[in-house]
């Protein structure tokens, strides 16, 4: 494991945020969710999440989650994803969603 230095973590904006919308990513390779992330003063972000084994788009409405928010947009098939959902692999490889324990601000700092 490379290390890093705290110069290097403070440059990651990791922030909270509650999942306002979620679609099928039917071109996807694998399959996943667009997400649409409500991070309040920073505003709506989207996201391409392979959470799909674990989590089914109903349940993901309302959910807070964890989200470096500070990458340059990655474009995945027709979609451009604005922030990093952050999880969990499982030895299966399905994603367990990060979420703060308790329900905080939208667009409140991880740190």
């Amino acid at each position: 494991m490379e290390t890093i230095t705290w110069n290097d973590f403070e440059k990651i904006e990791i922030r909270a945020g509650t999942i306002v919308e979620v679609n099928d990513f039917t071109n996807a390779r694998k399959p996943s969710f667009q997400l649409l992330i409500d991070f309040g003063p920073l505003g709506m972000k989207r996201s391409s999440a392979q959470i799909t084994a674990l989590y089914s788009k109903e349940e993901l409405i309302g959910k807070q989650v964890v989200a470096v928010v500070n990458f340059p947009v990655k474009q995945i098939a027709n979609f451009f994803s604005e922030c990093l959902v952050l999880g969990v692999y499982g030895s299966s490889g399905e994603v367990t969603l990060l979420q703060p324990e308790r329900q905080v601000e939208n667009g409140g700092k991880i740190g």
